[in-house]
């Protein structure tokens, strides 16, 4: 099928080139960036040797849809969305924390929660909760974006204490990540889903703050069905998810969870496809929209042609 594992494109005014797990990264005169999302896929940060078909038109269209849904709250980065697996913005001087909020204790925060600790991110948690439960309201739990290594988690005070972002941008990022939840949770039970928790990262140009990257997709996003979650939780059950979980469970299944020694189980033309499928499930019950296949053609010639037209544009 025709997927795009990677990329090698040589544009106009290109001045650097970076490769992610999932993303290849232009620079165009210093000024734009070219996110080209590939079909790569990444599970315990290992990017598995088959691209998945249509995944990187999944996630950039999601993001795409949502971006423009919360321009109103806080202006992002995006100039143009030129192919469905293509978006073309400016480049911003990215804030060194990433602004994870949680409606539900779930993930790191149960972990965190089910050790014992009652703080999380300086944040105090009340007793009695358990994995899932709601949370008298979202907290906000930042992390430092590393370079290296894992991201850590941190206080809002460390953040400000140690001038990793001033107290007056801090207050903003923090009343942004709040609307923005808020948005996407409205959002999210018009389509019967619960978003759990997410994740949103800024930049800023001069003296004007920009939501970039990717927001509420399943890669940066944990979402719950909302039919039923009451029942589960009552029953001490585990909620039906909404993430790339699915793919995690398959490796794990087949003896891999990213340590030494481990091999990828093969991955056959039908495992490639049926996660494909998966991913077009997620986008039509996420966004609420029929997914829509491109016309059958040449996918790298079809990305460049769009690119390029739009940089001659810009």
């Amino acid at each position: 099928m025709n997927s795009i594992n990677e990329t090698h494109f040589n544009f106009p005014g290109q001045t650097a080139f970076y490769k992610g797990k999932v993303r290849d990264v232009y620079t165009i005169d210093n000024k734009y960036l070219v996110m080209v999302v590939s079909d790569r896929i990444s599970a315990f940060d290992v990017v598995l040797p088959e691209a998945i078909p249509y995944k990187g038109q999944v996630l950039n269209q999601i993001a795409a849809k949502f971006l423009a849904a919360t321009a109103d709250i806080v202006p992002n980065w995006v100039i143009s969305v030129p192919d469905p697996s293509v978006t073309i913005g400016r480049i911003c001087e990215p804030f060194k924390v990433e602004m994870v909020i949680r409606g539900y204790l779930a993930g790191h925060a149960w972990r965190e929660y089910n050790a014992g600790r009652r703080q999380v991110c300086g944040v105090q948690l009340p007793e009695g909760l358990k994995e899932n439960d709601i949370l008298p309201e979202p907290i906000i739990t930042p992390t430092t974006k590393a370079s290296v290594g894992h991201d850590e988690d941190i206080s809002r005070e460390d953040i400000i204490s140690k001038g990793i972002v001033s107290s007056d941008d801090y207050v903003k990022l923090e009343n942004y990540t709040q609307a923005l939840y808020k948005r996407g949770s409205e959002i999210a039970k018009a389509q019967g889903l619960i978003l759990v928790d997410t994740k949103y990262e800024f930049g800023k140009v001069g003296d004007t703050i920009y939501l970039i990257d990717e927001i509420h997709t399943p890669d940066s996003s944990r979402y719950f069905y909302l039919n039923g979650y009451e029942e589960r939780q009552e029953k001490n059950e585990p909620q039906k998810q909404l993430s790339k979980e699915f793919v995690r469970k398959w490796l794990i299944e087949n003896g891999f969870q990213g340590k030494d020694g481990q091999v990828v189980p093969e991955m056959t033309a039908e495992i490639v496809q049926s996660i494909s499928e998966r991913y077009i499930e997620l986008f039509e019950q996420i966004t609420g929209e029929k997914f829509a296949k491109p016309d059958n053609q040449n996918v790298l010639n079809r990305v460049e042609l769009a690119i390029n037209n739009t940089l001659t544009q810009l």
